[in-house]
């Protein structure tokens, strides 16, 4: 393998960072239901005070024809790249704590050397805890607290806080491989993958969001400011309410989504909360459908844009 060290440059802010701090990660490209990783990162980098010590080489990490960085073109010529960023910052949470943030979006490839580069990176801050978070769509109603499935060796995280807790094949991202390696060295790590509704994945959910904001702090002990994510999410929650009040069917599918979630958490012998006793499901498209107008016209009234 190549030096992992190759795929960073070090800024001189890193050499004042403090040591033993805990690591943060949020990378966006795969998936992200809800757009929860992107929401996070854009709320913890407009929201806190921090200072690039790391940045990863865009030419040998990011398939520019797969994921096209924007250019900003007025009327004859181009005035700005907007050039993508993966990135370690030290930040400061709500209270002044610092703690090291890594967002940005997931590498297309040299998956082990960048891992490898970060396993650097954390034995040179001497990082404490390493926290990252993940969403993925399913089928369970938007009337219920957000669960999220605890990756790790953080046990007591994920006694209390995982409500599923599958044995199968996913396919994998990168941050799953680094947890995976950190486990391997007894790094202390903790993985958190959010539940999301199905029909509101391609949305920006701001309460998912505040979901992975409050698992950060659960694994942490960091606080952030949260206040205008949570009042979005209840301006949202209100609008999807509106359209399942004004149709039965989608009502209907809502209700059973809500009862079979329910009879999960009450440990009810159901294999898991994906399906009901006669094995089908409640179809994506038919509650996608309903919600296509709402999620449109929201879309296009306060410029949230469905995630990457």
């Amino acid at each position: 393998m190549r030096d992992p060290a190759e795929l960073y440059s070090l800024r001189p802010a890193g050499e004042d960072t403090p040591r033993g701090l805990p690591l943060v990660v949020g990378l966006t490209g795969f998936v992200d239901a809800g757009g929860a990783v992107a929401q996070v990162s854009e709320y913890l980098l407009d929201e806190l005070d921090h200072t690039e010590i790391a940045v990863f080489d865009n030419d040998a990490l990011l398939d520019y024809r797969a994921r096209r960085p924007i250019m900003v073109f007025e009327e004859t010529r181009i005035t700005e790249y907007r050039r993508p960023s993966l990135a370690l910052r030290l930040a400061r949470d709500e209270l002044g704590a610092p703690f090291l943030l890594l967002t940005g979006y997931e590498p297309d490839f040299r998956w082990e050397q960048f891992v490898a580069a970060v396993q650097q990176l954390i034995e040179r801050f001497e990082v404490s805890s390493t926290t990252w978070v993940h969403a993925i769509p399913m089928p369970v109603p938007h009337t219920r607290a957000i669960g999220v499935t605890v990756s790790g060796n953080r046990d007591e995280l994920i006694d209390a806080l995982s409500v599923w807790r599958p044995s199968t094949q996913v396919p994998g991202n990168v941050l799953h491989l680094l947890e995976h390696e950190l486990h391997a060295s007894d790094h202390s790590v903790a993985g958190f993958v959010l539940l999301v509704p199905h029909y509101l994945a391609d949305t920006e959910f701001p309460s998912v969001a505040v979901t992975a904001l409050e698992s950060i702090t659960a694994a942490t002990g960091l606080l952030f400011p949260t206040d205008q994510l949570r009042e979005e999410g209840r301006d949202f929650l209100g609008r999807i309410e509106e359209q399942v009040e004004g149709n039965s069917e989608l009502a209907r599918l809502v209700g059973t989504l809500e009862e079979r979630h329910d009879s999960y958490m009450q440990d009810n012998p159901l294999p898991s909360p994906l399906a009901g006793e006669d094995g089908e499901l409640p179809s994506a498209d038919s509650i996608a459908a309903e919600l296509e107008q709402f999620l449109a016209h929201r879309r296009g009234t306060d410029g949230t844009t469905a995630a990457e």
